[in-house]
């Protein structure tokens, strides 16, 4: 499965971790940066090229990493196409598939150990979207309400 990962200076550490990890569970990870840390840098220089290349590539996902995540899903989301949910815990990282079809993740980093961090995007990565017909409805709804509004 191909993942493209991005971060701010706070998601640093995390973001090498999940690189890593990910990579020796066998998924073709893209790590959008930075490649190096800077405490000055800027979560949208890296959060949005991560959430337009899962746009670019239909099937692939996005883990976005920050402090918080609250900025990082944010910028993501500002990608047209891009679902991205802030997981918290195992549930909501599991419900941001299975009812929302999220196609990126966003994980604070400062709120999870890396092996909480890890156990969400394991979750993540492993959910089906359910397909529901009430879901895939409220999903249609946002994709129309974002192509009126951006055109």
């Amino acid at each position: 499965m191909r993942v493209h990962i991005g971060s701010d200076h706070a998601g640093f550490e995390l973001k090498n971790y999940l690189v890593a990890e990910l990579t020796a569970d066998g998924h073709d990870v893209v790590d959008h940066g930075p490649a190096s840390y800077d405490a000055e840098d800027d979560y949208p220089t890296y959060c949005i090229p991560a959430a337009e290349a899962v746009v670019a590539e239909p099937g692939s996902f996005g883990i976005v990493v920050g402090g918080s995540g609250n900025g990082e899903q944010i910028a993501a989301n500002k990608v047209k196409g891009t679902r991205a949910a802030l997981a918290y815990n195992s549930e909501t990282a599991r419900l941001s598939r299975l009812h929302n079809d999220a196609n990126v993740l966003s994980i604070g980093a400062r709120m999870h150990t890396e092996a909480e961090a890890l156990e969400l995007v394991r979750i993540y990565l492993s959910t089906d979207f359910s397909g529901d017909q009430r879901h895939a409805r409220r999903i249609a709804l946002l994709a129309e309400y974002e192509q009126k509004c951006s055109s």
